[in-house]
């Protein structure tokens, strides 16, 4: 009988506890930085040198922009020339959608993308949480620039 009562006790806690991690992705992160690891030579780089957003809404709507490197400041926008478009275009990462969380594990459901080849994909991250700071980890994926098997672990931190 004890058992049977302890199990019903814990049964409010447990059905509570996915919606407790989801709501405790709820908000607004600034891209803090993002370390590459190179599966075939376990090298590791850490990259600091970019921005960005992402944000999670408790309606179950999530969007992200990143923009890295050394990015080209046009005159203005009439006067930009297309390798600038290219450039910037090239630097940065931005899509939007719905995501689900289960407290170790999101998914972006991409409904919208700026480069039109992330839309209607799923992409899956490890979330780690840290703080105030949450890291998104991808799997092993090709790297776009030349095709190596990289993981790449984005840290974010909550704008307050």
């Amino acid at each position: 009988m004890y058992k049977l009562m302890l199990a019903l006790a814990l049964i409010p806690a447990l059905s509570s506890w996915g919606r407790a991690a989801e709501s405790d992705l709820y908000g607004t992160y600034r891209l803090v930085s993002t370390v590459t690891e190179m599966m075939d030579t376990g090298q590791i780089a850490t990259e600091t040198n970019e921005s960005g957003f992402i944000t999670y809404g408790s309606d179950g709507r999530m969007s992200v922009l990143i923009v890295r490197g050394n990015r080209p400041k046009p005159e203005s926008l009439a006067k930009m020339t297309d390798q600038q478009r290219a450039d910037l275009f090239r630097t940065m990462v931005a899509y939007a959608g719905t995501y689900k969380f289960d407290g170790k594990t999101v998914e972006h459901h991409i409904d919208i993308s700026a480069n039109e080849i992330s839309t209607g994909t799923i992409v899956r991250r490890m979330v780690k949480r840290e703080g105030t700071r949450i890291v998104l980890t991808t799997p092993p994926s090709p790297r776009a620039m030349d095709g190596k098997i990289t993981v790449m672990s984005l840290v974010w931190e909550r704008v307050k």
